[in-house]
């Protein structure tokens, strides 16, 4: 069995999809694993490393991928990557198949089945396999360092000789998994955190980590929570009353982290730019939802903008920006869902295609596309 894990050649993706911890499990399970050269550079893994783990190391990508039987992948593969892939190749990455139906279309056409690593189950069982949760926790992380870098005051109170330094107030729109982590990350700072969320289980959530919830709590907000654990659409009504709510706490913030996403939608909108023009001289916000059409107003993808005396940070690819510890998560991630399809007696590939991990991730499968999400686009 062969293993391929190429070089990411999408432009700003600093991730590699194994590490030397993963390659030694590979290696244990029969693979014969092959990096391409400089793969993991960018996540401070020299290639003597994945030599030294098993692995061997091929000059480009082409070279890699030939031939393999499983490819394990950051993002979803380029045309040019599905060309150098045998058919019945499984292909494992963060597909991003929203608005790409194209994409889906051609992996179903070139023959690979391909497997969407967001569309992981929130159940026990695949926590550990959970790269949305991996990746969100360290980018919510990393919105609290990039605001802080942006914003030219200190964090945290600060009593001195020469006088009081007072704490910074950050606000956090958002409690999912990026969002708790921005809470704690803030709160380690010194900062005085809050934070609001439409599902009412965040409350708690939020309040456990020492951070004040803000929210209008009425019945709407009371059920707003789907089976899966995600936020639910709200009426115009109820996003009108929060939106009032919200705009009068931003005016008082110093640093605002929004964090809201809706699977298979474009970004909710939470910041107007009048709520921008509120804020004080100085004041930072840091968008993590820029990728998909941001919650801030004026967000710019990959930049940073100033609007009156306000900064507005649109990064891509948070995780990436602190990539060694993002590749580490995700590599694991990676390596315990395909630890579910190799039988460890034969070591050999045996997908069970009835699997409820497997059902919910395939994408396309003997040259068609499969998952009931996209299957009714590619007819």
């Amino acid at each position: 069995m062969k293993l391929a894990v190429p070089r990411e050649s999408e432009a700003g993706e600093t991730r590699v999809a194994a590490t030397p911890d993963t390659v030694k499990r590979f290696v244990a399970l029969g693979f014969d694993v092959v990096v391409e050269k400089d793969a993991g550079t960018l996540s401070r893994i020299p290639d003597e490393d994945f030599v030294t783990a098993g692995a061997s190391i091929a000059d480009t990508a082409e070279a890699a991928l030939s031939g393999a039987d499983v490819v394990l992948k950051v993002r979803r593969p380029s045309e040019t990557e599905l060309a150098a892939m045998k058919a019945g190749a499984l292909v494992i990455a963060s597909m991003d198949p929203y608005g790409h139906e194209d994409a889906v279309a051609a992996m179903g056409k070139a023959g690979v089945a391909a497997f969407a690593m967001e569309f992981m189950p929130r159940i026990t069982r695949a926590q550990v396999m959970d790269v949305l949760s991996s990746q969100a926790n360290l980018a919510g992380y990393q919105a609290v360092i990039d605001g802080a870098a942006e914003y030219d005051r200190a964090l945290p109170m600060m009593m001195t000789a020469a006088g009081t330094v007072p704490a910074a107030r950050v606000f956090v729109m958002g409690a999912g998994v990026a969002g708790l982590q921005a809470i704690a990350t803030a709160r380690r700072l010194g900062a005085i955190v809050t934070a609001t969320d439409v599902r009412p289980a965040a409350k708690e959530q939020v309040e456990s980590l020492g951070a004040k919830f803000i929210a209008v709590e009425d019945d709407e907000f009371r059920q707003a929570e789907t089976a899966g654990g995600y936020a639910k659409e709200m009426s115009d009504a109820y996003k009108q009353k929060q939106a009032e709510l919200v705009a009068t706490h931003i005016a008082k913030q110093d640093i605002v982290i929004t964090t809201a996403l809706i699977p298979g939608r474009p970004a909710p909108r939470l910041i107007s730019r009048e709520m921008v023009a509120s804020m004080r001289p100085g004041s930072v916000i840091v968008d993590l939802a820029v990728e998909r059409g941001g919650n801030v107003e004026g967000a710019k993808p990959g930049k940073i903008v100033t609007q009156g005396d306000v900064k507005i940070v649109g990064h891509l690819n948070m995780p990436g920006r602190i990539a060694a510890s993002a590749s580490t998560l995700y590599a694991k991630n990676l390596a315990t869902f395909l630890e579910t399809m190799v039988d460890k007696e034969t070591k050999a590939i045996a997908v069970d295609w009835e699997d409820e991990l497997v059902k919910a991730t395939v994408l396309t499968r003997d040259g068609a596309v499969v998952h009931p999400a996209f299957a009714p686009a590619a007819e």
